[in-house]
């Protein structure tokens, strides 16, 4: 599948008002999106602005998806990607991931590191960040609540520039807890 990525314009508002509005997002904080929502979303400058980056992901001329870039001052961007339904589990998220990676890095110099957080319960975007370099950093549990009630752990992911250079992942010193000295009530 060929996949190419074109940059959000003032005049994809009403595309991606129908995109946001035309599937269910199950992994997302608001999983079922009003056009009213969508909207002030893009005139608050959620997809556009000095902070935020967003672009399509294409399929020839067709959107498949979206990649949104957060926090782009900063040295720790983050980024959110939405896939339509039917054409999620063909590689496109590991495409996109890939990409945004390179660019993010490419075209940022001062970014240090990339982050992204899923939902437990999100097996193939798990897959994607580990299968992209990127380390599982944080597991919060009961942190991601679903429209329904139902609370899920959170789940964190980020890549390093030096890993992304080297093509080798560094993991986090999980075993460097003090010594337990009993409660501290």
């Amino acid at each position: 599948m060929d996949i190419t990525f074109r940059r959000l314009l003032p005049s994809d508002t009403e595309p991606l008002v129908r995109f946001l509005t035309g599937e269910s997002w199950p992994f997302h904080s608001v999983g079922e999106v009003d056009g009213d929502t969508a909207r002030l979303w893009i005139a608050e400058g959620r997809f556009e602005s000095g902070e935020n980056r967003s672009f399509w992901i294409l399929s020839g001329a067709e959107p498949v998806g979206v990649v949104r870039l957060m926090d782009l001052a900063d040295d720790t961007p983050l980024f959110d990607l939405r896939l339509r339904a039917g054409h999620r589990g063909r590689g496109i998220g590991r495409e996109a991931v890939t990409w945004l990676t390179r660019y993010l890095f490419e075209e940022f110099p001062h970014v240090h590191r990339i982050e992204g957080t899923t939902r437990q319960d999100n097996h193939p975007m798990r897959r994607v960040f580990l299968r992209c370099g990127y380390a599982k950093e944080a597991h919060y549990r009961d942190a991601w609540p679903s429209q329904d009630g139902t609370l899920h752990d959170s789940v964190g992911y980020a890549i390093l520039r030096r890993d992304w250079r080297t093509g080798r992942v560094t993991l986090p010193q999980w075993n460097d807890e003090p010594v337990d000295r009993g409660p501290t009530r």
